[in-house]
């Protein structure tokens, strides 16, 4: 074997296959010593092969070994000084898993070897455990990259024309009887035909996948018959989790993520990445020692000013150090390789803002964000920040630098407060339903706004309008996990109920905040299965619930709901008054004396400032110009569009709007009126009539008499 071996080369990093063998590269700058263990079995309980890796450049040891493929399993062992006061936790009787594999074969199978201290001494991590831990943990797998893509290449959808779909791989699949048993819950069935067609005929242009980066499920968990079914627990920032493949666990993984990808292009479909790099899957000073706490704790992650300890911003037990160089390239370097090699077209950045922390405090422009704004690769997909973590000053949003789009939890909040029936919030459901100018426009777009009703974490659509409490009881807390103020309103009912009145407000409700999501400037994001009336029973955190709590139950899926969603996105798609690009000015356009924008009150006059004062209002009509759009196409041309009214009424009795003057608009046409299920109400209106909105509803009127020269930029 001594003659197959060679010094190699320190980049790329990772393993590298050219056919004749295989380069090993691992970073340690606090190392003394390091192993290239082999594997020839996921079963084997030792290495079959140990090599010492003998050359250093840059901190960066490397080798070559000829005569290696594609398969081949393997791991590292790193040796160093066990000194956890220091921030040292070296101990080479743990195998560790490559930062940079491209693969990972199987799950852990928790016991305690799988920590560097003896689980149960009185000194804790103070004390060394030499027990081995190479039975127990997954192995890294050396890929084979060469994949025909067919000239795959992304669908070109800008933020403005993006609707966004948040969907789990497993729960999206799982329990959909059109995907054949052995495809589901994998990317083969997110990949199915009848998933895409479903994709497709909802009208999304992009799905936007929980964690597939390889994860952890916590030993509590686990103990206790549960699993972290979210996957916001990553251990392998580039290789995709081996639980979602039906094809096999030594790189087959890989091939069926990339076909997955190229499957949804050719329907016309984006696939952002909800990506974790605040955090890894080692927890605390009593985590396990997996990867990274044993290849070089200190030049990893976050620590206290008592080096044994780790600043926690994430709420997981560590925080990575995007502050030191080596931990920004594995940052980097995985977002291109999921870009360049994978093919995605964008990320969802978790808990953002930890990665903005230069040391404690949260700085916008930190190292993290300007390289990502130089890198020519990076810079060019959707950039999406979950724009706050757990930490001090870390709610940041609108505080994110140009080119950066943001979950806006003040969105969130806003119309669910206002749909509750909240008093005082006509001003802020103003400022949300046009693009949040009050966060962003300094110097971004509406499209910086990601609106969104619900996401993976809180009620579902249907549990929003069904509980006023969360019923956690299933994740063994207690139910004093997840969030207590939800703002959400039960219609008189706390979870299911035969009253005829609540099924009836809900549904009602659930058109509202949709409708109010799909015609709001800025980027809609829907949540897997709200379209449904999805429910997961009043859990709102059910991170560890891989059961029918948290997968889409097709069988028991609202149609009616469904086809009323399809149709307002489509709606959504065909307007470019509803997905501007540029803000609204407020003033007359072009010669006419008819701002781009307008606010009526029930009499049909205009709001004046004081009219937002009023704390009890909660209805208001918005005017929306076709003709004053301030945008161009792709093609050069000015992008006009129909004129539309939108009523908003938030009270629980029905009013009655008067129209504005025929010069905003000489016929008035009812589109959609959420006080039914019917999306096309064949209602026509003069100017000046008067339009009864129901209580708690939404009337959309259109006005296509005096659009001009029609245009619409795809």
């Amino acid at each position: 074997m001594e003659s197959n071996i060679l010094p190699g080369k320190p980049f790329p990093l990772g393993p590298t296959c050219d056919g004749n063998g295989v380069n090993f590269t691992l970073y340690s700058e606090n190392a003394t010593a390091v192993e290239l263990c082999l594997f020839d079995s996921e079963n084997d309980q030792h290495e079959t092969t140990k090599i010492s890796v003998t050359e250093k450049t840059n901190f960066i040891w490397h080798i070559y070994i000829e005569g290696i493929a594609p398969g081949q399993l393997y791991g590292f062992r790193v040796h160093g000084p066990y000194e956890p006061e220091n921030g040292h936790r070296f101990n080479p009787n743990k195998l560790l898993i490559d930062p940079y594999a491209k693969a990972i074969s199987g799950s852990i199978k928790w016991n305690d070897a799988l920590y560097s201290y003896k689980v149960g001494d009185e000194a804790q991590d103070l004390s060394f455990s030499d027990s081995d831990s190479a039975p127990f943990i997954p192995k890294s797998v050396v890929i084979d990259q060469h994949f025909d893509w067919e000239g795959d290449t992304s669908p070109s959808y800008q933020y403005y024309n993006t609707v966004i779909y948040e969907a789990h791989v497993k729960g999206f699949t799982q329990l959909n009887p059109e995907i054949p048993e052995n495809l589901r819950g994998t990317y083969a069935g997110i990949a199915h035909p009848a998933s895409i067609k479903y994709l497709q005929d909802l009208g999304i242009t992009a799905i936007e996948l929980m964690p597939v980066h390889q994860f952890i499920s916590d030993r509590h968990l686990k103990e206790n018959g549960l699993s972290n079914y979210w996957g916001y627990n990553t251990i392998g920032f580039f290789a995709p989790d081996s639980r979602y493949s039906g094809s096999g666990t030594k790189g087959e993984q890989v091939t069926e993520f990339k076909t997955m990808v190229k499957e949804l292009h050719k329907a016309g479909i984006q696939v952002i990445l909800d990506v974790v790099y605040n955090h890894t899957a080692e927890g605390n000073q009593l985590g396990p020692t997996l990867s990274f706490k044993g290849i070089d704790n200190a030049s990893y992650y976050r620590l206290t000013d008592d080096k044994r300890y780790y600043n926690d911003y994430t709420g997981t037990g560590n925080t990575l150090n995007a502050y030191l160089p080596n931990v920004l390239r594995l940052m980097m370097d995985s977002l291109r390789y999921w870009i360049t090699e994978m093919h995605v077209d964008g990320f969802r950045f978790d808990l953002a803002a930890t990665l903005a922390r230069e040391l404690h405090e949260v700085n916008r422009l930190g190292a993290f964000f300007d390289i990502i704004h130089q890198d020519p690769v990076i810079s060019q997909v959707k950039l999406i920040a979950e724009p706050w973590d757990v930490g001090e000053g870390g709610y940041q949003v609108g505080k994110f630098p140009p080119g950066w789009a943001e979950w806006n939890g003040k969105y969130r909040d806003c119309i669910r407060d206002y749909w509750s029936g909240s008093e005082n919030t006509l001003p802020e459901f103003a400022d949300r339903v046009t693009g949040s100018a009050d966060l962003y426009k300094d110097y971004r777009r509406p499209t910086a706004s990601i609106n969104f009703i619900t996401a993976h974490d809180g009620f579902t659509l249907n549990d929003l309008v069904s509980y006023n409490e969360k019923h956690n009881e299933a994740n063994g807390e207690g139910n004093k996990d997840g969030e207590s103020h939800n703002r959400s309103w039960n219609c008189g009912a706390e979870g299911p109920t035969d009253d005829p009145g609540i099924i009836s407000l809900r549904q009602r409700q659930k058109r509202n905040l949709l409708t109010t999501l799909f015609l709001s400037q800025g980027v809609p994001m829907l949540v897997a299965g709200d379209e449904i009336s999805r429910t997961q029973q009043g859990n709102n955190n059910a991170y560890c619930q891989d059961n029918e709590i948290s997968w889409i139950n097709w069988e028991s899926a609202d149609h009616e709901l469904l086809e009323f969603t399809r149709k307002l996105i489509s709606l959504r798609n065909s307007h470019s008054v509803f997905s501007r690009k540029e803000w609204f000015k407020g003033v007359a356009v072009n010669e006419s004396n008819i701002e781009d924008i307008a606010w009526f009150l029930p009499d049909g006059t205009q709001m004046e400032e004081s009219h937002w004062q009023q704390n009890y209002a909660k209805s208001v009509a918005i005017y929306l110009n076709g003709n004053g759009i301030h945008g161009v196409g792709s093609d050069g041309k000015q992008v006009v569009d129909d004129t539309f009214y939108l009523v908003f009424n938030a009270h629980d009795l029905g009013l009655d709007y008067k129209l504005p003057h025929e010069t905003y608009g000489r016929q008035w046409k009812v589109v959609l009126d959420t006080s039914t299920s019917d999306t096309a109400p064949d209602r026509i209106y003069k100017p000046q009539e008067t339009v009864h909105v129901e209580g708690r509803s939404v009337v959309l009127l259109k006005d296509d008499t005096i659009r001009q020269n029609q245009g619409h930029d795809e």
